[in-house]
């Protein structure tokens, strides 16, 4: 995967924006891959954007971002209070706090949700994603959910079994709220990554799955 981004130059950190329409969605969708990005050792710049972080999740959105973040010296977290479920409705003031963010972070790689998600907050940061980041290498997480909207990633990124674990544990650990739903569980997480890994031959079993719509090689 780090071979795909752009070399460092000199000291400069491999800059790495993570977009979240609610408090645990970037955790879920690209959370161990992150975990394997500090493992590596590459210097990062860590813009993290959490679209309704300040509502009534606010204290778990911002102590799990926290405990991700936690080995990055560069970063931000970025909590905004936009109304959970009406993103559709406040589609302006969205993409103004977009453009916030391009002006002030040029990233080297954006995790954002998935185009075809059916939660409509999700496809709101998706669509406003790609209108504000046109150039940008761009991957998109799946959130496994009761909607039945799972497809066929065609992007993996392969995971040691620690670093699948780690996020499972964490998830766990830090989202108590949604422990009432009935599949928000270990069992889950971890299927899924072992699903994904199966599908990209990972060496360890392990591998989160994202939509990459455009890629460009130099040669």
């Amino acid at each position: 995967m780090l071979n795909l981004l752009p070399k460092p130059d000199g000291e400069r950190p491999l800059r790495v924006l993570c977009l979240g329409a609610h408090s645990d969605d970037i955790e879920m969708g690209c959370g161990a891959s992150l975990l394997q990005f500090v493992a590596s050792g590459r210097p990062l710049d860590v813009r993290w954007v959490v679209f309704s972080g300040k509502h009534s999740r606010a204290q778990e959105a911002g102590k799990s971002a926290r405990f991700w973040l936690d080995a990055i010296q560069s970063k931000t977290i970025d909590l905004r209070d936009y109304r959970d479920g009406f993103f559709p409705d406040e589609w302006s003031a969205i993409k103004e706090t977009f453009e916030d963010i391009k002006a002030t972070f040029e990233p080297d790689i954006v995790f954002t949700h998935f185009r075809d998600d059916l939660h409509q907050d999700h496809r709101i940061i998706n669509q406003l994603t790609w209108n504000t980041f046109r150039n940008h290498f761009i991957l998109e997480y799946e959130i496994p959910k009761y909607d039945g909207d799972m497809g066929s990633p065609n992007f993996f990124i392969p995971l040691p079994e620690t670093a699948a674990k780690a996020k499972v544990s964490a998830l766990m650990e830090y989202f108590g709220s949604q422990a009432n739903k009935h599949w928000f569980c270990e069992e889950l997480f971890l299927g899924l990554m072992r699903i994904r890994g199966m599908e990209s031959c990972s060496p360890s079993g392990y591998a989160e799955g994202f939509y990459a719509r455009k890629t460009c090689m130099g040669l």
